[in-house]
């Protein structure tokens, strides 16, 4: 499964709080968390500038601070096919993968040398990332069978609806 979109770059430590502000977490209405998303981060216009199919690349510890599952559904429902960042909290990984969306740890070089705007394609199952803009590309691990399973399922919660269907 390829994904193929433009570069919003952010740096290291982009925390809950800068990717759904806590003033927003008084609606749990996915559609109306992605309006706001990424609005207290460095890049405050993404909401509003980005297209769906934009991806976000980030530094080390994405996702880092509170363990709000509305972080990820705020990416998700703003039509962010995938986050790729160096390094993600444990916790918004985990929150990420429930909800159902797709998050690669790539290598630290590849991410340096892939600037805001670029295009990229991320392979999930072969596990391979490439900077269409610059020509270059890297190896990531890929995902496990079992959470791309997950997330073909749209989640977590509707894996486990399948799975109890089908028994």
């Amino acid at each position: 499964m390829a994904i193929r979109g433009r570069v919003w770059k952010f740096g290291d430590n982009v925390d809950t709080d800068q990717i759904i502000p806590a003033r927003y977490l008084n609606t749990s209405d996915p559609n109306e968390l992605a309006k706001h998303a990424m609005e207290d981060s460095e890049h405050p216009e993404f909401a509003k500038e980005h297209k769906e199919g934009d991806i976000i690349l980030a530094g080390k510890n994405f996702g880092c601070g509170s363990s709000r599952e509305h972080a990820p559904i705020a990416i998700k429902y703003a039509g962010v096919p995938v986050v790729v960042a160096k390094s993600f909290a444990r916790i918004f990984y985990r929150n990420a993968i429930n909800i159902g969306l797709p998050i690669v740890e790539a290598p630290e070089e590849f991410i340096d040398q892939t600037e805001q705007g670029d295009e990229i394609e991320v392979d999930l199952e072969k596990g391979v990332i490439k900077n269409l803009t610059k020509g270059i590309e890297a190896n990531f691990k890929p995902i496990p069978p079992e959470v791309a399973q997950i997330l073909k399922a749209g989640g977590l919660m509707n894996y486990a609806k399948e799975r109890l269907q089908s028994q």
